[in-house]
């Protein structure tokens, strides 16, 4: 099936060629049978491969199918033609059926032809090509009516036979002008079928009106004529049979002044030929074919002209609006023009010069450019008008120039300029002059404020990388330091007074560390409240610099909305060697500032090897601390709080305990980790409602027993702290009464407003607060006065002086009598030994804990406490 549909395309053309040449073959003696046959056999070739090349195009040949269609069709319609005359000549019929088939051929070629080329938009496009085709038409019969047909014409026997014999010439030539109007300028882009089309209705003319002018005089039919035919069909096979096999190539096409003038011409050759004519006596006025031609041939001049003229003022009024156009965007631009030689003298300028520069145009004409042009730019100017000067001068295109020009007022303003040759005077240069002052003014802001900190003032972070990275790039940069700087505290500065008081503190803080600087070291802003400098010198300097660093910062304290607010500085130095890459002592100096941190602040560090092995081992711990909180490590232990005066427990504190691969890690070596990454606060939600829901239990055995909880500041600031702790004691179904808030007294001596206002909202809860640690000089005695608390438990440090260090003992005692006076229940921690126990049941302290009256236990240990008494406490009591 796929072999029939390939070959029924080439079959059907056969057919059609086929009956074309059994009509040809009884061509009589009006043609060569010779004749007759080559030109069915060419007709069938070019039918054939038309036919095939519009049934299957390539795909890349696509739009090319509708005109290889209508050239295949109409070779076949005129093979018809061509057929049926024979059998038609003898007819009473002035055109017969044959006339017709050849004539729709003909047209169906001239459509094939067309449709092979793009044609131009509705409009003058199309009025150019159909007085193209007629002029050229016209022409062509007045060419050959003049030598040739006239003749025939006066010959005839009957002269009104001409006419009908001339039909169908006339028509064939009026197609193959028009198809030629359309296919053969060079913006056609006609396919080479197409223009093969052209060649064929053009050999079909000739042939047809030598054939007529045969018929006419009664003879038979030239057979040079004839030939025209089949070689043209065997030219439109070959270019079918190429486009069938491959895809077309770009088509030749005529220059286009070649195919404008041709119409023209063709008009000029039959004017010249009928002035001959008349002034030779040679013009035949009896015919009224050619007077109707040639007054045809004057109306479509005459409105191709007027058309024209149109044209040419709708494009003269076009061109003059450009040029306004051109004038005014020339005039509001902002660039100067001027004209100078070669040698740099201006000869012309304009006067918007004044304007920008302040110089009057008759200030400056006669004075060479290079009076107002900075020494520094002056070569690459000089370069710039050589080039001009050259062999090759005419080929120079525009050349950019980048200067600065002297204002009128001393100044000097960046400019560009673009110089080209002045067309009108071959040793003259056009120069158009911008005064770009606004734009580097703009540039220099931009890249200010790429590399300096909005805050401060001070280059910022990627000034300060890139310059250390200059720094180090040099030979020996042994000398080189950095110093890392973070003020203390500074966080707390932002919670209580807000980030805009903040930044103005940072503001006063660079103030002071440029001043402390000098024009010596970098100095850079790194980000929030760290800072950092650059030292190019020996390690002395460097050290001697960090130490009054610290000193400017603690020097006197920062006034910051209308309150005095005293910090210091943690600061660390890191020294390059010789191969130290940037990142590596940048990162160096902040760990030693970290560690400076670590330290309590106010001091400087200098980087050892072992910091950064430090630091490495606190990331790893941290992440040890995220999997240990995911896979459950932690426990919690309980401690019990007692009545010294009945041993009775009264409430048990909660500890965290970490056994780490079956080894237990003391707390104090990763609460800090664990406050300092975050995981504190998982951490201590899990604590508080494990601590609820035990101590919820014992209490529902009829125990009364509370429970006291260490919170730390980041808990405490932690976005859902609140609910939290109310969850946990729904959930748990502990009283707020029996729970107990353990804070350090830093927190409340801050007088952080965000803080305190948390602890509030947890005692309106009924919560307990406890000040843990108490006595460790934070605050005074007067301070239990102020602050929002039920509790103070006494720090361990007090107790361990009791009955050995009179000083420790009579401060314990204060503190216990201050509360006992202010209502506030006193624990006293780290209980350690019997006379301790005695002094404290003596000065009135109601509650302690520590070794000696029990130490931390898991919850079956509690469970046996409180079934039990502490007979050791009541012998003693």
């Amino acid at each position: 099936m796929n072999a029939w549909r390939d070959l029924r395309v080439p079959l059907t053309a056969a057919g059609f060629g086929a009956a074309g040449i059994a009509a040809a073959l009884v061509l009589g003696g009006a043609s060569s049978p010779v004749v007759a046959v080559a030109a069915g056999v060419i007709g069938l070739l070019a039918a054939v491969c038309l036919l095939a090349v519009a049934g299957r195009i390539g795909a890349g040949q696509r739009t090319e199918a509708p005109s290889w269609r209508w050239l295949a069709i109409g070779t076949v319609v005129w093979l018809l033609g061509a057929g049926v005359r024979p059998f038609a000549e003898g007819t009473a019929y002035v055109v017969t059926f044959a006339d017709l088939l050849l004539a729709g051929g003909v047209g169906l070629l001239a459509i094939g032809s067309a449709t092979g080329a793009t044609w131009p938009p509705p409009g003058r496009g199309v009025l150019r090509i159909a007085s193209d085709a007629y002029l050229s038409a016209a022409a062509l019969f007045v060419l050959g009516w003049m030598p040739w047909l006239g003749g025939v014409y006066r010959a005839a026997d009957d002269p009104g036979v001409v006419y009908p014999e001339l039909v169908l010439p006339v028509v064939c030539l009026l197609a193959a002008c028009t198809a030629a109007a359309v296919a053969v300028p060079p913006d056609s882009g006609a396919s080479p079928g197409a223009r093969a089309g052209v060649a064929v209705l053009a050999a079909i003319t000739v042939a047809e009106a030598a054939n007529a002018a045969a018929r006419i005089a009664g003879e038979p039919p030239p057979v040079l004529p004839a030939l025209l035919t089949p070689a043209a069909f065997l030219l439109l096979a070959v270019v079918a049979a190429r486009a069938r096999r491959e895809r077309p190539r770009r088509s030749w096409s005529v220059p286009h002044w070649v195919a404008a003038a041709v119409p023209l011409a063709l008009v000029g050759a039959a004017t010249v030929l009928l002035a001959a004519g008349m002034l030779t006596g040679g013009l035949e006025t009896d015919a009224a074919a050619l007077p109707i031609v040639v007054a045809t041939m004057v109306l479509v001049l005459l409105l191709r002209v007027f058309v024209t003229a149109v044209a040419s003022m709708s494009l003269r009024h076009q061109l003059d609006a450009a040029e306004r156009r051109l004038r005014g965007l020339a005039e509001n631009a902002g660039d100067l023009v001027l004209v100078c030689d070669l040698e740099g003298v201006i000869q012309e300028i304009d006067p918007g010069v004044e304007e920008t520069y302040g110089y009057r145009p008759d200030q400056l004409v006669g004075n060479t450019i290079f009076e107002y042009v900075h020494s520094e730019d002056a070569p690459a100017v000089q370069n710039a008008l050589a080039t001009f000067d050259e062999e090759a001068a005419e080929r120079q295109g525009a050349c950019r120039i980048e200067c600065r020009i002297r204002a009128a007022d001393g100044t000097w303003r960046p400019t560009e300029a673009v110089a080209l040759r002045d067309g009108r005077a071959e040793d003259h240069i056009l120069v158009s002059v911008r005064d770009v002052s606004d734009h580097v003014a703009l540039q220099n802001q931009v890249a200010h404020l790429t590399f300096h900190d909005g805050v401060t003032g001070l280059p910022n972070r990627a000034y300060f990388e890139e310059r250390t990275r200059e720094v180090l790039a040099r030979p020996f940069p042994s000398g080189t330091a950095v110093i890392f700087l973070d003020l203390d505290g500074f966080t707390a500065v932002n919670d209580s007074v807000g980030h805009a008081s903040g930044d103005y503190l940072l503001g006063q803080a660079a103030r002071r560390l440029r001043a402390a600087v000098g024009g010596d070291a970098t100095l850079a802003r790194w980000g929030g409240d760290e800072f950092a400098v650059l030292v190019e010198g020996d390690g002395q300097n460097a050290l001697d610099l960090a130490e009054r660093l610290v000193g400017a910062v603690a020097a006197e304290p920062f006034r910051v909305a209308d309150r005095d607010v005293a910090l210091t500085a943690s600061v660390g130095v890191a020294f390059a060697d010789e191969d130290t890459p940037a990142g590596d002592l940048i990162r160096n100096a902040d760990v030693a500032m970290a560690k400076a941190k670590q330290q309590g602040g106010r001091r400087v560090e200098v980087f050892a090897t072992q910091m950064h092995a430090d630091v490495v081992r606190r990331l790893e711990f941290a992440a040890d601390l995220q999997r240990a909180l995911a896979e459950k490590q932690f426990s919690v232990e309980y401690q019990p709080v007692v009545d010294l005066a009945t041993g009775r427990v009264t409430a048990v504190e909660a500890l965290v305990r970490w056994w780490r691969g079956g080894a237990f890690v003391p707390p104090e070596q990763f609460l800090g980790a664990a406050e300092d990454t975050g995981v504190i606060v998982p951490m201590g939600e899990w604590i508080l409602h494990e601590a609820c829901r035990r101590v919820a239990e014992w209490r529902a055995s009829d125990a009364e027993i509370g429970l006291s909880v260490n919170l730390s500041r980041r808990q405490i600031n932690a976005p859902r702290f609140i609910d939290t702790v109310r969850a946990a004691l729904d959930e748990s179904g502990l009283p707020p009464g029996a729970l107990t808030l353990e804070v350090i007294e830093e927190m409340l001596v801050e007088k952080d407003t965000e803080t305190l206002a948390r602890l509030a909202e947890l005692r309106s809860l009924g919560v307990r607060l406890a000040i843990d640690d108490f006595g460790t000089g934070y605050a005074s005695l007067a301070f239990l006065r102020q602050v929002p608390v039920d509790m103070i438990k006494i720090d361990p440090s007090f107790v361990a002086g009791l009955g050995r260090d009179e000083t420790l003992t009579l401060l314990t005692r204060a503190i216990v009598r201050l509360g006992n006076d202010l209502g506030l229940t006193v624990v006293a921690e780290g209980i350690e030994r019997s006379e301790q126990l005695d002094l404290l049941r003596e000065m009135g302290c109601s509650h302690g804990q520590g070794f000696h009256v029990g130490r931390p236990m898991g919850a079956p240990g509690v469970d046996t406490l409180m079934r039990t008494t502490l007979a050791g406490l009541q012998n003693t009591a």
